[in-house]
């Protein structure tokens, strides 16, 4: 199956929270009890139980007051940090881009947590899983549209092939920039390209998105570098060798920084 893409174009939102009770209907999770936040915001986190929210965001410039909303879920990036963080290979990405989370592996660690630069996954102490929104996987491997696409009514939630979506997605913003011209595309590329994309109406950290998402620094030196060494050649000794080699080099960075900055004094 092609790679999949879903926009969310917020300049089409309404912020009427369908996509989030589709979420809650299919998936089958319970309702939770929540408290008006600010405007009309009700929640500001995912839980165990909520896997899509809306965010409200006010902002006032040139005496005028723009309401900026956007709907929150697991992105399902292409190079995902939860994936890697994993310690019991509980978490896959499949043909079609989704990043799922096998139940039956999971064991509740919590490193998929501490990764997520979106803080997506979140942990159920009691049963010691962890849970995401799944990208209706279920319904799109059955030619189904994901549940919130589905049921969408102002259309700000489109489906289809990746690169089809990204071409509709580029003339879009095109339209929308001549309104506002801060808008742009955010998911083309980040995180190695992000199943869910989004056109924003403005930059990412105004929605609360991080600018430039990566996978943390230390999270690649593990698994990429010292894991491997440390089970190819002699277990804990090499990897210790390793992260010394690498502590080194961090602190001889440093050594030099303070160096140069001295010598400008």
């Amino acid at each position: 199956m092609a790679r999949k893409t879903v926009l969310i174009d917020t300049s089409l939102c309404t912020g009427c929270k369908a996509c989030s009770v589709a979420c809650k209907a299919w998936n089958e999770l319970p309702a939770e009890k929540t408290q008006l936040l600010t405007s009309y915001q009700t929640q500001n986190a995912f839980t165990t139980k909520t896997w899509t929210y809306m965010t409200f965001v006010e902002k006032y410039e040139d005496q005028k007051m723009n309401w900026l909303m956007r709907k929150a879920q697991c992105f399902h990036c292409a190079d995902p940090s939860c994936m890697k963080a994993c310690s019991s290979n509980a978490i896959t990405k499949t043909e079609s881009g989704y990043v799922v989370i096998d139940q039956e592996k999971c064991i509740g660690c919590g490193y998929c947590v501490e990764n997520c630069p979106f803080g997506v996954p979140k942990v159920d102490q009691v049963k010691k899983k962890s849970y995401k929104c799944t990208g209706c996987i279920d319904r799109v491997e059955n030619n189904l549209l994901p549940a919130c696409v589905n049921t969408c009514q102002p259309g700000a939630l489109s489906f289809g092939e990746r690169d089809v979506v990204l071409t509709q997605a580029k003339k879009r913003l095109a339209e929308v920039q001549k309104t506002h011209p801060k808008a742009q595309l955010y998911g083309e590329k980040e995180m190695g390209g992000t199943t869910y994309l989004y056109l924003l109406l403005d930059s990412p950290e105004v929605y609360d998105l991080p600018v430039n998402p990566t996978v943390p620094l230390s999270l690649t030196l593990w698994k990429d570098v010292i894991r491997p060494v440390g089970t190819v050649a002699v277990g804990g000794a090499a990897a210790a060798v390793v992260l010394g080699v690498f502590a080194n080099l961090f602190r001889g960075n440093y050594s030099n920084s303070d160096h140069k900055e001295g010598g400008k004094d």
